[in-house]
């Protein structure tokens, strides 16, 4: 398995080589190879980077929930839309410790905490800088989704302890006026630069089976494998239709489209740890061994995930024990 520091120094043209440089066109033809071929690629580069049977296990806890501004035609916590989702203030410090420590004793080496907010302000975004504090003394690696940051807010985050910042793209730049009108693309890669910036570890990704084409897949992951440098952990959430919002009504994707953008995500940026995060609550075990042969080696590990549900914890302990794979510690 090579270091970060040798992948660096590998020739362009090698499998499994860090790049910048993606063309559409060799994307797409990615997604059009043989699913095996395509699979076999994918697990090659995979192995070079990392262990094949170790995968790193992450907690999502939502801190504040509901009464979003925004308008994300895929979440449940937008204010504009009628789901089941009550808007609830910042949960307290004793309840967030008690979260983590709970996390951390299941396997969880990595705790993230969620809130609703277009972007954190005044006593709250104070709060989440004691929230970050006290998750991260008790050992785990810290990972929080705010919405937007200026730059002075990254670098309190960092002298706080936060470890990673999850801050997804969702969708192609193409598409994305479809999903969301009220913050646009460019707003979403200028939190992404200062989190750089501000040096912590980046968590983006996008979101699987909103309506979008094989093309727009393709431009979701090209966007990111051209950032001037990859994020640390890519999540590929599969849409959960939530009745009262736009997208409630989704067609079903092909399960064999979603591997297959896993697969892609791995081979365009192999040193990143790829979850399988949302959605896996309707994939078979069957699927879910597809994406981790894909090359996905991180899972979100928990109950509940923001506002829907996650598998049980035992059921996903026994599933890596039967597929051989253990957790990262």
């Amino acid at each position: 398995m090579l270091t970060h520091a040798e992948t660096r120094s590998q020739p362009r043209n090698l499998p499994g080589a860090i790049r910048h440089d993606w063309t559409q066109a060799e994307v797409l033809a990615l997604f059009a190879l043989p699913f095996n071929d395509l699979l076999f690629e994918a697990q090659l580069i995979h192995r070079r980077h990392f262990d094949p049977n170790v995968v790193q296990l992450s907690t999502l806890l939502n801190i504040k929930s509901g009464g979003c501004p925004e308008d994300c035609a895929y979440c449940p916590q937008s204010a504009r839309y009628h789901t089941d989702v009550e808007a609830s203030p910042l949960l307290s410090l004793d309840e967030v410790v008690a979260a983590a420590r709970d996390a951390q004793s299941r396997g969880a080496t990595r705790f993230c905490m969620g809130a609703a907010w277009r972007s954190p302000r005044g006593r709250d975004f104070e709060s989440v800088l004691g929230l970050v504090s006290a998750v991260k003394s008790l050992g785990l690696e810290t990972c929080a989704t705010l919405g937007m940051l200026t730059a002075e807010q990254t670098e309190r985050l960092r002298d706080a302890g936060l470890d990673y910042y999850n801050h997804n793209l969702d969708t192609s730049p193409d598409y994305y006026r479809d999903i969301i009108s009220t913050r646009t693309y460019q707003d979403r890669l200028n939190t992404l630069q200062h989190v750089r910036d501000a040096g912590i570890h980046v968590c983006c990704g996008g979101i699987i089976g909103m309506g979008e084409t094989r093309t727009d897949r393709a431009g979701l992951l090209l966007t990111l494998a051209n950032l001037p440098r990859h994020p640390e952990s890519v999540p590929i959430n599969m849409l959960v239709r939530v009745e009262g919002t736009p997208l409630a009504q989704s067609p079903d994707l092909d399960p064999f489209e979603f591997v297959r953008t896993i697969a892609v995500a791995r081979i365009v940026m192999p040193a990143s740890y790829v979850r399988l995060s949302a959605g896996r609550t309707s994939m078979p075990e069957s699927m879910q061994a597809l994406c981790l042969l894909a090359g996905a080696n991180s899972i979100f590990y928990g109950e509940r995930l923001l506002t829907t549900r996650n598998p049980d914890q035992e059921r996903d302990r026994e599933m890596l024990r039967r597929l051989g794979i253990v957790a990262e510690t």
